[in-house]
């Protein structure tokens, strides 16, 4: 399993990586678009959609990210509702537990999913124009809450943060993510090394004291974006969105953190 993993992990840094950094925004776009499709897709499978119901909404999220460039819809508009959605239904559904692959929940989930997968792509496409430093920022955002929460989780934890939804997680392990973020983004936005970031366009937009703040919000949207796809797959009965990448489970496991971070960010920025 750690052979296929670490295989697994490498073959998708070197398309990662150098698409990021080298090639034009166009070839990031594509990418990232095919990414989203990928994750849209296992999104209507654990909403339990039969047959050919998931590939036909993975189309349909595609078409969406053609749509909503082509015509010019405008992108702040689709993030602004992909942040209601996760200030307002993320935390709503994490408390309640409604079974959120039948009824209403489903049908609400499958449109608003549309949504949260534009935005997504919209937001890396936009802080990708703005330069590699900001979109590798924003990346490390929830890269950095995920490895401090690991590592603070192991040596620390105690408290369960949702037991009945990921029981792996603690209160320990997100104040430790919490910290490492706060901290490296701290250095980075003080040293100006590889400006502009989103650590620095939220100094200056916002002041070091709301920066702060918002690095914080932010930390407990990854958080938040994690634990509802833990739910999501919790109902349905499965331990990975999909077997995608082998080692690492699905698309939706490595960017459901990302999902809530992406458009606030954004919209904090301004």
């Amino acid at each position: 399993m750690l052979k296929t993993r670490v295989i697994t992990a490498i073959v998708l840094l070197a398309v990662l990586v150098p698409v990021t950094l080298f090639a034009p925004v166009g070839a990031f776009g594509a990418l990232i678009a095919f990414v989203v499709v990928f994750a849209a897709w296992e999104w209507a499978r654990l909403l339990k959609l039969g047959g050919v119901g998931p590939v036909v909404y993975a189309l349909i999220c595609a078409l969406a990210l053609v749509l909503s460039t082509y015509l010019g819809v405008a992108p702040k508009g689709l993030l602004q509702m992909a942040a209601i959605f996760w200030v307002l239904a993320g935390p709503f559904a994490l408390l309640r537990k409604p079974e959120l692959a039948a009824g209403a929940w489903r049908s609400f989930l499958l449109f608003a999913g549309v949504v949260v997968f534009a935005a997504c792509w919209h937001a890396l496409v936009a802080a990708r124009t703005v330069g590699v430093a900001f979109v590798l920022s924003l990346l490390l955002v929830v890269w950095l809450a995920d490895i401090g929460a690991y590592f603070a989780g192991k040596a620390l934890g105690r408290h369960k943060l949702a037991p009945s939804i990921s029981p792996g997680k603690t209160w320990e392990g997100a104040i430790g993510g919490w910290v490492a973020v706060i901290v490296i983004g701290s250095i980075a936005a003080a040293t100006l090394v590889f400006a502009p970031t989103l650590f620095t366009a939220f100094v200056e937009h916002l002041g070091w004291v709301r920066a702060l703040a918002a690095l914080t919000v932010l930390v407990a949207f990854s958080v938040i974006g994690d634990l509802f796809e833990s739910l999501l797959k919790r109902q349905a009965g499965v331990k990975d969105s999909s077997g995608l990448l082998p080692g690492h489970g699905g698309v939706l496991d490595r960017i459901d953190a990302l999902l809530p971070v992406l458009p606030i960010a954004l919209l904090l920025v301004g």
